[in-house]
């Protein structure tokens, strides 16, 4: 994903809403995705709670407040005013490259729909895209920088572009060792990882609802697997594992607040290890620089220098320490 390419911020050309249930709590919910303002980034706001306007829940690593099985975040990061599993709708809005989207939700989570990121797509280009007055900034890494939780780790390089490895081990017949690599676009986004849904194991699934997690969950919104092999039909993709896991680490990197260009490679990462990683790409500013895109016109000399004649230059903002 060349981030640069692209002068202007983009939101949602009009609203647009959906319907459906929540993975975790099982209850219903009806979420409506507005146009953003220009500079505003992705915003939740609860409209079931009582009060007036709402506080925004912005998308950023300081108000992460839960990462077990899903992404929560919260107002201000105190716990309340929270919404739960928003890592699928994240995705699809980084992945199709929106950088500015306002969330109604009427419950504490969002619907898990099918259990992928596909859905999500399918009403981000209902609503259509149209480009905002701001400039669009991106975070690019100047030096690489790794995260490691026991055996679980993720790590970034400098890239020209946005590129994505994943890797997983699970010792099971129908997962085993997977390894996957993705240049994004929008269109490798849509094609490739976003259908890939969520999976569980059935011999989980007792413990995780005594625990308060997975009552909406079904056949119909998940990959559910016994010990021997999968028990809902035929996988979408043969690896369709991996790619959700790569689903699940783009809608975690919404929590940086800026499209990110790196090379991000993940090994049996989840979203503990995703959320430890945006907070300490946010608190090490000597690794990377902010840049905003200007018009080629602005200074052919700099486009020519950065190696992208013929494409917008990128004026830097900040620098590392």
């Amino acid at each position: 994903m060349r981030v640069r390419d692209r002068l202007h911020e983009r939101t949602l050309g009009r609203s647009v809403e959906v319907t459906g249930i929540g993975l975790h709590s099982g209850r219903p919910v009806r979420v409506r995705l507005r146009p953003g303002r220009a500079g505003e980034g992705l915003v939740f706001f609860r409209t079931d709670l009582p009060g007036g306007e709402r506080r925004p829940i912005r998308t950023h690593a300081a108000g992460v407040t839960d990462v077990d099985h899903a992404t929560t975040l919260s107002a201000g990061g105190d716990g309340r005013e929270a919404i739960q599993t928003v890592e699928h709708l994240l995705s699809a809005l980084y992945g199709l490259e929106i950088d500015c989207c306002r969330v109604e939700v009427d419950a504490p989570e969002l619907p898990i729909l099918d259990g992928s990121a596909a859905p999500w797509v399918y009403l981000i280009h209902e609503a259509g895209v149209k480009n905002l007055a701001s400039a669009r900034r991106v975070r690019r890494l100047v030096r690489p920088l790794r995260v490691e939780i026991g055996s679980s780790w993720l790590a970034a390089y400098p890239s020209e572009s946005l590129r994505v490895t994943c890797a997983i081990d699970f010792p099971h017949p129908s997962i085993g060792a997977q390894e996957r690599s993705f240049d994004l676009s929008p269109r490798t986004f849509s094609e490739e990882i976003a259908p890939a849904r969520t999976f569980g194991f059935l011999h989980e699934v007792e413990a995780l609802r005594r625990a308060g997690l997975v009552k909406g969950g079904s056949y119909e919104n998940a990959i559910v697997l016994d010990e021997h092999r999968v028990l809902n039909g035929r996988l979408r993709f043969e690896d369709e594992f991996v790619r959700h896991k790569a689903l699940d680490l783009l809608g975690d990197l919404a929590l940086t607040g800026l499209p990110l260009t790196a090379h991000l490679v993940a090994h049996r990462a989840g979203h503990r290890v995703h959320a430890e990683f945006a907070r300490r790409l946010l608190s090490t500013p000597s690794a990377w620089r902010i840049e905003e895109a200007v018009p080629e016109t602005a200074t052919a000399a700099a486009a020519a220098s950065a190696g992208l004649f013929g494409l917008p230059a990128a004026r830097t903002l900040a620098s590392p320490e």
